[in-house]
Formats: C-alpha cells, sequence, structure tokens
C-alpha cells in the first residue's frame, strides 16, 4: 500500500473520497486525513525490547505491547478540494495540518 500512495491518493480524489489513511505520508501526498500509531514511538520501544533481549531476556517472556501513541494529520487542502470544511475542534486536536 504504501508504496502505491500516490496512485492511491489519486484515485480517491480523482473519485471525490474522503479517505483517512494509516500514515502521515498519505496525508502529505494529498489525502485527507491520516490517522495512525506513532512510527517514532513504535521503533522506540521496540529498541528497548531488543535491549532486553541482548541482555538475556526470552523473547517468549515479553509481553506483546499496543501502540500508545497516536499522530492525526489533516490536509486542509484536500479538505478544500472535496468541500469539506474542517470543524475548530478537529483541527485542534491535530498534531499536524497540512496547509
Amino acid at each position: 500500500m504504501s508504496g502505491h500512495r500516490d496512485l492511491i491518493v489519486a484515485a480517491a480524489a480523482r473519485h471525490a473520497v474522503p479517505a483517512i489513511y494509516p500514515f502521515r505520508f498519505f496525508a502529505t501526498a494529498g489525502g485527507l486525513i491520516a490517522y495512525g500509531a506513532d512510527g517514532v514511538d513504535l521503533h522506540s520501544r521496540a529498541a528497548s525490547y531488543v535491549d532486553r533481549i541482548l541482555k538475556g531476556e526470552k523473547p517468549a517472556d515479553l509481553p506483546v505491547q499496543a501502540p500508545t501513541k497516536y499522530k492525526l494529520v489533516i490536509n486542509l487542502k484536500t479538505a478544500k478540494a472535496l468541500g469539506l470544511e474542517a470543524p475548530p475542534t478537529l483541527l485542534a486536536l491535530a498534531d499536524e495540518v497540512v496547509e
């Protein structure tokens, strides 16, 4: 999906579909909204697991962790092209607004 993001975003725009994507780079490529786990946080937490394993802990003994940080990115240019207006409360919650 990531490798074809430009095609996916273009198809959504061509058909005027207000789509929500899982990664920031979809919104910066012209998608309406991206909402998903914070990749930097995921990698940081994975690094701590690698450290624990290298110190001797068994991988099977480590608990599975769910993401704890999420990012919301809104593309206002795309919203305007779709005839949508983002409410101020939603914009206030966004981690990033693309204009």
